[in-house]
């Protein structure tokens, strides 16, 4: 199974969320190809309904913290109520910024 389909499966499980997008952009680093060591999640449940967003990352991140500990160098979180993503984001998937090549 790949670091991602673990990733969703994961997230799937834990939040039931109404909308989740896990993205592999390890191909926006300085990594070999095929890599799978950056990743984009965005996540809409209700788990995250009057939470504050750093408890919303902490929430995910505690669900995957084998991964964070053993896989993933870097994890993109975009959490949101299903109130928020319909408000701002329900067409659109939010952007990553351009890698700084930290190791180039």
């Amino acid at each position: 199974m790949t670091v991602a389909a673990v990733i969703e499966q994961k997230l799937l499980d834990a939040f039931t969320p109404s909308h989740l997008e896990v993205i592999n952009e390890s191909n926006n680093h300085n990594v070999p190809p095929g890599s799978e060591s950056h990743f984009k999640v965005v996540i809409v449940a209700k788990a995250f309904e009057g939470e504050r967003l750093i408890k919303r990352h902490r929430l995910v991140n505690a669900v995957l913290a084998d991964e964070l500990a053993q896989k993933i160098h870097a994890l993109a979180l975009h959490t949101y109520t299903e109130e928020q993503w319909q408000a701002h984001y329900a067409d659109n998937t939010p952007l990553s910024p351009n890698c700084a090549g930290g190791g180039k």
